[in-house]
């Protein structure tokens, strides 16, 4: 569970320090902004964002019932 809270916190800061990037004023943001494109690029950042943390979620999961598998059989 403590891996769990690393992932989701480098996940979340990693999430807020792009958020904090999209409020800069850019030249390319102003033509996707005007064309309507930009809630695509957001839509599709936030679908790759959460794919990657279910996949690190998942992971983790694996990864601890591994983990408590090999202590079991350490004992026995």
């Amino acid at each position: 569970m403590n891996n769990l809270r690393k992932i989701l916190l480098l996940t979340s800061v990693i999430l807020l320090n792009s958020s904090a990037s999209f409020a800069q004023e850019i030249e390319m943001a102003d033509g996707l902004r005007s064309n309507g494109k930009i809630y695509v690029v957001v839509v599709v950042a936030a679908i790759v964002s959460s794919i990657i943390l279910t996949y690190m979620i998942s992971i983790d999961r694996k990864i601890s019932k591994l983990e408590k598998r090999v202590n079991e059989q350490n004992k026995n």
